[in-house]
């Protein structure tokens, strides 16, 4: 699983051929670390369909900022560059697919 910054977002999130799964975590933030191991199982289920990225807001707070992200951990879904799906808070894997299918 790949890591994003503000360089390496356009490559690796707008520009992907993938839809791509955008985690916005925090290495403080106890629910962020709580959804590890299902985004750990999604994406051995997923990785050749979906790409999942995540990103660090506490090393990347501009980037958060231009996303909107207002709380962690958040999941967006990307298809051809564009936001088609968003949820905030610690949720099931069940709710990750709907978003990314």
């Amino acid at each position: 699983m790949k890591s994003t910054t503000k360089a390496t977002f356009k490559s690796d999130v707008l520009d992907s051929s993938k839809t791509v799964l955008l985690d916005v975590w925090a290495p403080w933030c106890a629910p962020c670390r709580g959804m590890n191991p299902i985004i750990d199982t999604l994406h051995e289920e997923v990785k050749d369909s979906v790409d999942i990225v995540k990103l660090d807001a506490s090393t990347e707070m501009e980037l958060v900022q231009q996303l909107g992200v207002t709380g962690l951990p958040t999941f967006l879904a990307f298809k051809g560059g564009k936001i088609v799906g968003s949820i905030v808070g610690a949720t099931s894997k069940a709710n990750l697919e709907k978003i990314i299918a």
